[in-house]
């Protein structure tokens, strides 16, 4: 059974920045595809950004320019910086990993962008 455990989340001024990681075990494969989703109160999960195995980006244009997802193979693990953060990015942020077998979702961390 795959597990995906997160960290990094916390609370932060606006403007500042916070990095996430998540890291998933479980597989003797290494995953297709890692993202980040978040979800604010009310609203539904959304696409922050994703990373294929192979590389390759794609992110929601509200954080283009201001947030970098990165991974490192190795160890299954996937990374977002996020920088110049703004109050609207507050959310529940949750990491999905997915492999030939199906997706899997972390247990979320919180994000707070307030002064």
């Amino acid at each position: 059974q795959v597990q995906l455990v997160e960290s990094g989340g916390g609370l932060v001024q606006p403007g500042g920045s916070l990095r996430l990681s998540c890291a998933a075990s479980g597989s003797i494969f290494s995953s297709n595809v890692m993202g980040w989703y978040r979800q604010a109160p009310g609203n539904q999960r959304d696409l922050v950004a994703t990373i294929t195995r192979g590389g390759t980006t794609n992110y929601a244009d509200s954080v283009k320019g201001r947030f970098t997802i990165s991974r490192d193979g190795a160890k299954d693990t996937v990374y977002l910086q996020m920088n110049s953060l703004k109050p609207e990015d507050t959310a529940v942020y949750y990491c999905l990993a997915v492999y030939s077998n199906g997706g899997y979702w972390g247990q979320g961390t919180q994000v707070t962008v307030s002064s």
